[in-house]
């Protein structure tokens, strides 16, 4: 990896994680009231990142759907009825996770939880995670051989270390596709 792909890749983790604090900040202050609206939260954040020069236009949409996503998985794992500890979902010891990163992504989780409910058919579109995409903490299935990859911060997603493999999905139960 070149220094410039390097200083790219560290732009986008840095840009996750700032728009992350912004969509807990503005769902924080709509309240109950306004319920959990989140496309919105995650439309300010991508706006405010543009507005203070942190990301391009493009980085920006790009980075606001790697948080939807995420944060969408999150809410349907938190909304399901197999829910036992978070740690399954992750899949990793919690107390290697930044605790900052992780008290805001499970905050926002939480808040989405009940639009979730609602948007049940709009999870299955956010369940493929590709490789040079933006995830946060937890953990992902590759679906060509099953492998798992383990994130203890947010990071860029990198082909399976076992096939080379570049889709994945949080559902760890999954079967790996046929080639």
């Amino acid at each position: 990896m070149t220094r410039q792909d390097h200083s790219q890749e560290e732009k986008l983790i840095h840009g996750y994680n700032r728009m992350m604090a912004r969509v807990k900040t503005a769902l924080e202050q709509m309240g109950e009231k306004a319920g959990p609206r989140l496309r919105e939260a995650i439309e300010h954040a991508k706006e405010k990142a543009v507005e203070l020069e942190e990301l391009t236009e493009e980085e920006a949409q790009r980075i606001g759907e790697y948080l939807r996503r995420d944060i969408e998985a999150a809410a349907n794992y938190l909304a399901s009825e197999e829910v036992q500890e978070l740690r399954d979902w992750f899949r990793i010891d919690v107390e290697l996770i930044e605790r900052q990163l992780l008290d805001m992504f499970l905050s926002v989780a939480d808040q989405t939880k009940l639009d979730m409910l609602k948007f049940q058919e709009q999870l299955e579109e956010a369940s493929e995670y590709h490789t040079g995409e933006i995830t946060g903490p937890g953990a992902l299935a590759c679906l060509d051989c099953g492998e798992i990859l383990h994130f203890h911060r947010t990071s860029r997603i990198p082909p399976c270390p076992k096939c080379h493999g570049t889709v994945f999905t949080r559902d760890l139960e999954s079967e790996p596709r046929s080639s």
